[in-house]
């Protein structure tokens, strides 16, 4: 009796570190009745309190989520009973995490603002800006409109939409629902996304069938943080990538894995690297001419399915500007840092970046022909060799890199050996601490080469704790199951 109710204080002090989370956000909208005019500099008490004052109780915060959530982890079979019950337990939290207001960016608005002038204004956001927008038409009420106002505030408001036509009509969609209220639309955004979340839980239980791993996910503290509290559409991507994994091995439906893959891509582009190892593997007992054909169809068949989703938007091949826009952005990778280092020589990161880009894709073309030639194909070493791939491509490749894209990596960490699956869920909460590089401070670009260089510190200092026997034994007693 007196371990369970142990076991019981360990779950009731999570809800407890997560409900102080959500605090200043509650003392906020009692204050200020409403986001309209939040302001997105990173603020973890959401007011002028003293920086290093407010660093402290945000590492204190996250530092025991942490603690709890792996304790959680190592004691699931006593504290929940059957996977409902741990369900039960992730949507709570989830909506905990739907007050937190998103202190460390304010992209939600820009989606929000982009989703009201698609949906409401009738205007291409591939081609037209909110800021264009608003300003050339004097008419609209922004005081009625705030979701439009908010998004005409943004940072990103002069910019025209960065993400595929899937992301844009789910934001059309998400802002016309919202009447135009930033409050309301806000919240219904939060909602969708805690929704998404737990549909990506339910989904890794339905392919590892094991409840460690949808713990791992669900409660993990980086995913609530910039999947729920800063509604990130990394959610939504993932949630396709998961399900078109489930329709790939457990299904056996190539077509419908191909959909979810172009859904995905049709979001954020990077998706489409995985399509050559689904189909590839799905035809792997055909002969090498049919796998081939084959192939060739399921390819042409996603590239159909990106085009059309585009249909609706595309006026010329303007409407791929977007990729570009993105990748001539710094932020928080290593071209801040190389950036810094050579400062009379600015071109140097665009050509650094080029010649990795080349270099990338020659050899994942090489890597495709020989998975195509291929007598034997193991789809578990094939997701552990691609996450090689997807963390080069986030470090090396992408110049405007943000911690949230590390979400990415929960499609295939779940396939690694048990060392690499604790590597890449530390990998992913280091970020947290990072970021305290900009509470303390602002939210700079200089400070991104600071930011690059503890995540390189963290890549390099997991893996060598990760080398370590004492470690590996304390990852021993977590059973996966």
């Amino acid at each position: 009796m007196k371990k369970e109710k142990k076991n019981n204080y360990i779950k009731y002090i999570f809800i407890i570190f997560s409900i102080m989370f959500a605090v200043p956000s509650i003392i906020y909208y009692i204050n200020n009745k409403t986001i309209l005019g939040f302001d997105k500099e990173f603020r973890f008490l959401l007011n002028d309190a003293h920086k290093i004052f407010q660093t402290f109780v945000y590492v204190y915060l996250i530092i025991g989520m942490i603690i709890v959530y792996y304790l959680i982890i190592k004691n699931k079979d006593k504290i929940f009973k059957n996977t409902n019950q741990i369900f039960k337990y992730i949507a709570i939290i989830s909506l905990i995490f739907v007050i937190v207001i998103p202190f460390w960016c304010s992209d939600v608005f820009y989606y929000l603002g982009i989703g009201r002038l698609y949906s409401e204004y009738e205007k291409n956001p591939y081609y037209t800006t909110i800021k264009e927008y608003v300003d050339s038409h004097k008419s609209v009420d922004l005081e009625k409109d705030t979701v439009l106002k908010q998004g005409y505030n943004n940072v990103w408001s002069k910019t025209t939409v960065v993400y595929g036509p899937i992301w844009t009509s789910i934001c059309g969609g998400i802002a016309k629902l919202s009447f135009g209220n930033i409050d309301f639309g806000l919240l219904i955004f939060k909602l969708i996304n805690a929704l998404v979340h737990i549909l990506n839980c339910y989904m890794i239980y339905k392919i590892w069938n094991k409840k460690t791993f949808t713990l791992m996910y669900g409660l993990n503290p980086f995913v609530l943080i910039e999947g729920i509290s800063n509604v990130h559409n990394d959610m939504f991507v993932l949630l396709f990538i998961l399900v078109a994994t489930y329709m790939l091995v457990k299904k056996k439906n190539i077509w419908a894995t191909v959909v979810f893959l172009s859904l995905a891509a049709a979001i954020k582009y990077f998706a489409i690297l995985l399509l050559p190892i689904f189909v590839l593997y799905y035809y792997k007992d055909k002969k090498l001419h049919t796998r081939m054909l084959l192939g060739g169809v399921c390819i042409l068949f996603f590239v159909a399915l990106v085009l059309i989703f585009y249909l609706p938007f595309v006026e010329d091949f303007e409407v791929f500007k977007g990729m570009q826009t993105q990748q001539g952005k710094l932020a928080k990778s290593m071209y801040v840092a190389i950036r810094l280092i050579f400062p009379n020589y600015a071109t140097v990161p665009g050509k650094v970046n080029r010649i990795l880009i080349l270099t990338f894709i020659i050899l994942y073309f090489i890597k495709c022909l020989n998975l195509l030639i291929k007598k034997e194909i193991k789809i578990e070493k094939e997701m552990r060799e691609h996450t090689i791939y997807l963390m080069i491509f986030l470090f090396l490749l992408i110049t405007n890199f943000q911690p949230w894209y590390l979400i990415w990596l929960f499609y295939c960490i779940f396939w690694q050996k048990k060392e690499n699956v604790f590597y890449l869920i530390n990998l992913c909460l280091s970020t947290l601490f990072a970021n305290c590089v900009f509470l303390l401070n602002s939210e700079a670009w200089t400070y991104g080469g600071t930011f690059f260089g503890i995540i390189l510190v963290a890549i390099i200092g997991l893996k060598l704790l990760g080398d370590n026997k004492k470690i590996r034994s304390l990852y021993g007693k977590i059973s996966f199951d």
